[in-house]
């Protein structure tokens, strides 16, 4: 009969299929059987790739089938009905051309008695078969019905083996198992298998769904979020975050630079997914951008009377601060464009600096933002960090830009002579550029990386002393010295500023503590030995909460403080008040030295010892104070005879110099004039005045030079109660600072030489 080749099929006998044929000799072949009795041999072929196959590329045993129905389609292939009738065998291969003809053997399958061990096969296979199809899911559940009623043992085998999704080589066993038994058994072992990787399957299903699952739902509900927010024509949550951005940025009328970098930051941000570690520094670098004030600018109150009623009410005394802040408001009022100015407070600590410049913001209506510059050691403290680093920020003139709200704030840089540098670079020289007025309008960050414009900022920098600022950033300010109050301005400040204020802070009323003026100036002398009012503030403190506990025991307590009650609240008195000497000595000489906390007396003393001229310093003398002392004793020792020295005190006697408070460090070259003197006394015998206080440096040849710190230095003569106070003639331009009701009751000696120093302060022979 003909043989039709099958390519990846396999027909078994009582199974209906539709077969698709197009190759030329398969088409042949159905003819031919068409013409004869309908039969066609069906076997598969090993490999399905050839076009052409031979004997050997055909398995031998296949099954009969009869053509049921024919259908012609287009382009001359077929689409043939067959039933499979039975199995057969090759057993010669007649024809090859025009379609391959064979020779076979049929196998009649005898209708077998169903023994015992068929039967369990059967019902094996079939319950076998209702599983597999429960659990595939791939065949009609109809199919059971068909299958279960089948009662011929190959038949039923044929049937299930049919339905089964199997490779082609398993097929073609179950085809070649003639025995019944075999074919039932091999059967079953295959289902069995096939159920076993099914459950597998069913396991790794639930396991990747259960893994999937969260990410599925969150997927599906923001799809299904997107499209409802499609359909209501809103927008999902990035583009929204864009939108509110994009919004922020042209609110913050921000110049062109920076705009224009917003923009492109805004770029990067939307291309990013939003969860990324970039996205977070991006969104921090735009906060950042959008929340200085590059714009904002409040009015400066120009009312000149206004401001200087505000400082005068806020603060005692300061004239020369105060006048320089008028002139600042009175130009600006006159040109409208005017760069910032540059001041820079130098003053004892307590004197007010700080709370100058919130007085200063007060009285010109701008923002105030302070930051304290002591102890930085990193110039990205000025400038910032670049956006490389993690955590980075601007640095602190940026955020204190942002503190103020506004681009013309009056900023505080207090402590500027505190700064110290390291390894990580000098914040001295990174503020070079901010208190730069010619560079400051272009300040650059490297956390911002484009310029903003500090010009129109009022800087205010506050130090204790000019010595520890470096030279080029002491070039760009204005200096403005604060020095010590007097006796009588801190009176006035106590008695107007500091004891309403600790009144009110701790909780009493005028009607229950008052201070008389007696003993202000008790605390002030006695407790206190400073220039400024930050320890007489304390000292008030503690009156007021000695008072307040009296209080809370008795509503109606009231105390008066008068200079007696002192004692009895702060215990006894710390300073001495007055030291002068009483008497006139020999060898002793005051001197006026000047310290951080202001000016203060120096007792010179000098005693002379049997020896070869030697001169031993103590006190704690610096190097400057020590070479002092040698020129002083070289000019002593040089004018011997006018001074009435003999030649023996001069050579023949060591001299022991001695400042007092020797735990304290002394130095500078102002006490030279008075070392001399202490030394010509001892050696000519002559007494010192003791009313009489000195300050000045000496030359070797007697010249008196100019020194510093001269209102301070009277002052503290002043309060010593010294009436006699000798300076350099050059200082003579210093005695304006000196406030008038000291100046009254002061007589100051101007003198240019050793020898009118002498002539001062050595006390005559008695004739």
């Amino acid at each position: 009969m003909p043989l039709l080749p099958l390519r990846g099929v396999l027909v078994f006998p009582y199974t209906v299929i539709h077969l698709d044929v197009g190759r030329k000799k398969s088409v042949n072949a159905i003819e031919e059987a068409m013409l004869a009795d309908k039969e066609i041999f069906l076997v598969t072929q090993k490999d399905a790739q050839n076009e052409d196959p031979y004997e050997d590329d055909i398995y031998h045993i296949g099954t009969i089938a009869e053509i049921r129905q024919i259908l012609k389609m287009p382009g001359g292939t077929m689409r043939i009905l067959v039933e499979g009738l039975c199995r057969a065998q090759i057993k010669e291969f007649i024809a090859m051309e025009p379609y391959m003809k064979v020779k076979v053997e049929q196998f009649k399958e005898n209708n077998l008695e169903k023994d015992a061990e068929i039967e369990a096969l059967m019902r094996t296979l079939v319950s076998q078969f209702e599983q597999y199809v429960r659990m595939s899911k791939k065949i009609p559940p109809e199919t059971v019905i068909s299958v279960v009623a089948i009662e011929e043992p190959g038949r039923l085998a044929d049937v299930i083996a049919s339905h089964l999704t199997l490779k082609i080589d398993e097929k073609q066993r179950i085809l070649e198992a003639l025995d019944v038994n075999k074919r039932l058994e091999y059967l079953c072992e295959i289902l069995a298998k096939e159920m076993e990787v099914l459950e597998l399957e069913r396991k790794i299903n639930i396991r990747v769904r259960k893994q999937m699952e969260k990410t599925q739902k969150e997927y599906y509900l923001r799809e299904q979020m997107k499209a409802i927010q499609k359909e209501l024509g809103e927008k999902d949550e990035k583009s929204m975050e864009i939108e509110e951005w994009k919004e922020k940025i042209e609110k913050a009328n921000l110049p062109k630079h920076a705009r224009e970098k917003a923009y492109k930051e805004l770029e990067r941000l939307e291309k990013m997914p939003p969860m990324v570690a970039e996205a977070v520094v991006v969104r921090n670098y735009l906060d950042w951008l959008l929340s200085l004030p590059w714009s904002v600018e409040t009015r400066d109150r120009l009312d000149i009377k206004v401001a200087e009623e505000i400082l005068e009410r806020e603060h005692y005394g300061l004239k020369k601060p105060k006048e320089r802040i008028i002139e600042y408001l009175a130009i600006r009022k006159l040109a409208k464009k005017m760069k910032g100015p540059i001041l820079c407070l130098v003053g004892p600590p307590g004197v007010g600096k700080t709370s100058l410049g919130r007085s200063v913001a007060h009285a010109l209506n701008r923002n105030f933002v302070r930051i304290s510059l002591g102890g930085i050691r990193d110039e990205a403290e000025i400038r910032g960090h670049r956006r490389t680093y993690v955590g980075s920020m601007p640095g602190r003139i940026l955020q204190g830009m942002k503190q103020a709200g506004s681009k013309n704030p009056v900023f505080l840089l207090d402590e500027i002579d505190k700064m110290t540098m390291d390894f990580r670079g000098d914040p001295a020289s990174a503020l070079l550029e901010v208190l730069d007025p010619e560079q400051n309008n272009s300040f650059s960050d490297h956390y911002l990386e484009i310029p903003f414009d500090l010009s129109k900022v009022m800087f205010i920098t506050t130090a204790n002393s000019v010595h520890n600022i470096p030279r080029p950033l002491l070039d760009r300010m204005e200096i403005i010295e604060l020095g010590g109050y007097t006796e009588e301005d801190k009176l006035h400040i106590a008695m107007d500023y500091l004891i309403p204020k600790q009144i009110k802070e701790h909780g009493l009323k005028e009607t229950n503590i008052s201070f008389s003026e007696g003993a202000i100036r008790k605390i002030i002398r006695e407790y206190t030995r400073e220039a400024g009012v930050r320890n007489l503030e304390r000292q008030i403190a503690a009156i007021c909460r000695k008072v307040a506990r009296k209080v809370v025991e008795d509503r109606n307590y009231y105390a008066r403080i008068t200079a007696n009650s002192v004692v009895n609240m702060l215990g006894p008195e710390k300073y001495r008040y007055g030291t002068a000497e009483k008497e006139n000595q020999v060898g002793v000489a005051t001197g006026l030295a000047w310290t951080e906390t202001g000016g203060d007396i120096l007792a010179v003393e000098v005693a002379l010892l049997k020896g070869k001229g030697n001169l031993t310093l103590t006190g704690k003398l610096g190097d400057v104070m020590k070479e002092s002392a040698q020129a002083a004793l070289t000019y002593v020792r040089s004018r011997a005879e006018e001074l009435g020295i003999s030649d023996e005190v001069r050579d023949s006697y060591d001299v022991h110099l001695h400042v007092p408070e020797g735990a304290i460090p002394k130095d500078g070259p102002s006490a030279g004039i008075t070392i001399a003197t202490a030394l010509a006394s001892a050696m000519s015998g002559k007494p010192v005045r003791s009313d009489v206080a000195m300050t000045g440096e000496i030359t070797l040849r007697g010249r008196v030079l100019p020194i510093g710190g001269v209102k301070e230095k009277v002052l503290a003569a002043h309060r010593a109660g010294i009436n006699t106070v000798i300076l350099p003639a050059e200082n003579k331009k210093d005695l304006e600072e000196i406030p008038a009701n000291v100046k009254k009751k002061m007589r100051f000696v101007l003198v240019e030489h050793m020898d009118e120093v002498l002539k001062e302060t050595l006390v005559k022979d008695q004739a």
